[in-house]
């Protein structure tokens, strides 16, 4: 889809043609004296409208507008949160047949965040997966104009909105994706269609370098699948070569059936889902192309089955990691974590600044938090707070969980370093503790998407989460590094901001490594 943003106000928005123009009203709205704005406010004063997001009015050939359709939608306080629920309370407009052009226009003040959400909630509405449909009708809308009083004012927001809304799209596209359609070769063969931007590189590991690598964890999740694994590294370099890069790692368990440890045969399709974190890092490397932030950033994504074939691990199995680690399979179900431990000691050659993994782990993180906001575990104060931040203003929320050592007592073993489970208590944080292990002193955070990757039942698909998260949270730090950018706040401060705003569920890091940890969070911050 094609967005346009330009200066429109309500005076020659009724000029505009299209198929559909949507007006965002806002409280308090004034009006003009042109026929658009005396239609809103006659349409007020009798209380066939409301400015609460959500409310609407359908008008079709309206007089003295161009537009055959118009909606006349509450726009609330004009924040991105509340545009975007009257957005998505527009969506059957959107998705009408004979609606190929349309405008959203504002009868009030926009401001770069609230154009950024108008552009994705437009994507979100308009989306349709027609990948393995044989009938399958692309959907209509092909150009979107985002109307505003200043085009100027909203500039940097409409880019970072069609960038995200990009990056969504292909996270999206590649969740939804049958298995057999998105198997560990045919992500790797995506990430690769994503290395030809400028900036980019691919390198895919098959199973020989897997081999060579010693990630053994990682080779007896994929030991029971026909699918060969595939290890994908991206790479975005925006800056120069010796500033320390982000990376992130994306859990991609193209098709999860629990192994040796079955799953239940219902809603075992969804586990096609189960490479959530890897689409997320695809996505987000799909947006950086459109940004270009000055900006290092590193993908790593450990692609496989889990699938009970004769040679597949066993419960009681002991594997060795890449780190010499030897863990105690006693569920193979419990793959995810098995797979993204050796991604994340690879990770370390790199140097980061920081780290995040992105995973589909834990069906306990869904217990404990639905499908409104992801789990976020992290070693670091000053990580945690911008990542949270970071969810907040992209509407893509987290709330930070615990990471207190008690919780790894679970994981001991009698016969291997350590167990690759810990019983149904804690499940999402004995989850976190295991990768705790492998990740040292770099500032690290854990992003379990399990409950809002993806939604069951009539509206079933992939969400795209966490990508707006992600690329929220490194455009923050290009533009915290950039020449002239303000000092990073203290180490306190950031814990303060940290502990007012996950409350109770936050935790301080770790004190083995105090100094190393400040020296990172300086870089990371």
């Amino acid at each position: 889809m094609n967005f346009d943003l330009k200066t429109l106000p309500l005076s020659t928005a009724a000029a505009e043609k299209c198929d559909l123009l949507i007006v965002l009203v806002p409280d308090g709205f004034k009006p003009a004296a042109d026929a658009l704005s005396t239609l809103v406010a006659h349409a007020l004063k009798a209380g066939d409208l409301e400015t609460k997001p959500g409310k609407s009015l359908q008008l079709y050939q309206a007089p003295a507008v161009a537009a055959r359709r118009l909606v006349l939608a509450g726009g609330g306080n004009g924040s991105a949160k509340q545009v975007r629920q009257a957005l998505l309370g527009c969506a059957s407009a959107l998705k009408g047949s004979q609606i190929k052009r349309a405008a959203v226009v504002f009868a009030g003040a926009a401001d770069a965040d609230a154009v950024c959400a108008t552009v994705l909630a437009v994507a979100d509405c308009s989306y349709a997966y027609t990948a393995t449909k044989s009938k399958a009708e692309a959907p209509a809308l092909a150009r979107v104009t985002v109307g505003v009083p200043d085009a100027a004012a909203a500039r940097e927001g409409f880019v970072r909105g069609t960038a995200v809304a990009a990056g969504v799209e292909f996270a999206r596209e590649w969740a939804n994706r049958p298995a057999n359609h998105a198997t560990p070769t045919l992500l790797a063969n995506a990430a690769k269609t994503l290395a030809k931007a400028p900036h980019m590189q691919c390198k895919v590991h098959g199973p020989a370098e897997v081999a060579r690598l010693g990630m053994g964890s990682f080779m007896a999740v994929a030991r029971g699948s026909e699918e060969p694994l595939r290890f994908i590294e991206l790479h975005y370099n925006g800056a120069a070569r010796n500033v320390a890069p982000v990376v992130l790692v994306g859990k991609g368990i193209t098709f999860d059936t629990g192994g040796i440890s079955i799953k239940p045969a219902a809603e075992m399709d969804e586990m096609k889902f189960d490479m959530g974190g890897a689409a997320s890092v695809l996505g987000t490397f799909r947006a950086l192309a459109e940004l270009k932030p000055a900006i290092n950033v590193v993908g790593l994504i450990p692609a496989c089955e889990n699938m009970p074939d004769g040679r597949a691990v066993k419960p009681g199995d002991v594997v060795t990691t890449m780190s010499g680690l030897t863990v105690e399979v006693l569920n193979t179900d419990a793959e995810g974590r098995l797979v993204l431990c050796d991604a994340l000691t690879y990770a370390a050659r790199f140097k980061p600044a920081a780290l995040v993994d992105i995973a589909t782990l834990t069906g306990a993180c869904v217990i404990a938090l639905g499908n409104q906001r992801s789990g976020l575990f992290a070693t670091d104060d000053a990580l945690a707070a911008r990542l949270q931040a970071a969810g907040d203003a992209a509407l893509d929320p987290c709330w930070r969980m615990p990471l207190d050592d008690e919780y790894a007592e679970g994981l001991k073993s009698n016969f291997a370093d350590m167990g690759n489970v810990a019983g149904r208590a804690g499940g999402s944080i004995t989850a976190a503790k295991f990768l705790q292990r492998f990740v040292g002193d770099t500032p690290w955070a854990h992003l379990d998407i399990a409950g809002t990757a993806w939604k069951s039942g009539a509206a079933k698909g992939g969400t795209g989460r966490p990508v707006g998260l992600l690329v929220h949270y490194l455009l923050g730090l290009a533009q915290a590094s950039a020449p002239g950018a303000a000092r990073p706040a203290s180490a306190a401060a950031a814990r303060r901001r940290s502990a007012g705003a996950a409350g109770a569920a936050s935790q301080p890091a770790p004190a083995a490594s105090k100094a190393k940890a400040k020296a990172a969070r300086s870089a990371a911050a």
